[in-house]
């Protein structure tokens, strides 16, 4: 059986790891060794990343929402818990974005939340 030679498929993957590593500062982005283990790790943090990130706008939004809230007199947790109990079902990016862009919406969502809570206890 004849000998096999990988020089096209090791000159493919070199280059997909040097292109992948393009803009890196100097032996990371022109050495193999260092470009692959630079590679790796800038995947892990991007996987590691893409979760936090949803993590990081949910606190953000709920930032905005307990301001928006405080300024108006009823706490975040009361708001969304009035809220809850008259069945409004508005995510905490929607909520952010109304407090922002539309305080009296937010005032006719903050007065719904109160009386639903007034009616419970």
């Amino acid at each position: 059986m004849p000998k096999t030679r990988t020089h096209v498929a090791h000159h493919k993957r070199v280059k997909r790891t040097l292109k992948a590593a393009k803009g890196y500062y100097g032996g990371r982005s022109k050495l193999l060794r260092s470009a692959r283990d630079t590679v790796l790790r800038a995947g892990v943090y991007a996987f590691r990343d893409r979760r936090a990130r949803k993590r990081d706008f949910r606190s953000l939004w709920i930032t905005r929402i307990t301001a928006a809230c405080r300024t108006r007199g009823i706490s975040y947790s009361r708001f969304i818990n009035g809220l809850k109990i008259a069945n409004v079902d508005l995510n905490r990016k929607m909520l952010s974005e109304i407090a922002i862009h539309d305080a009296a919406a937010f005032d006719m969502l903050v007065e719904l939340a109160r009386s639903k809570l007034k009616k419970a206890a």
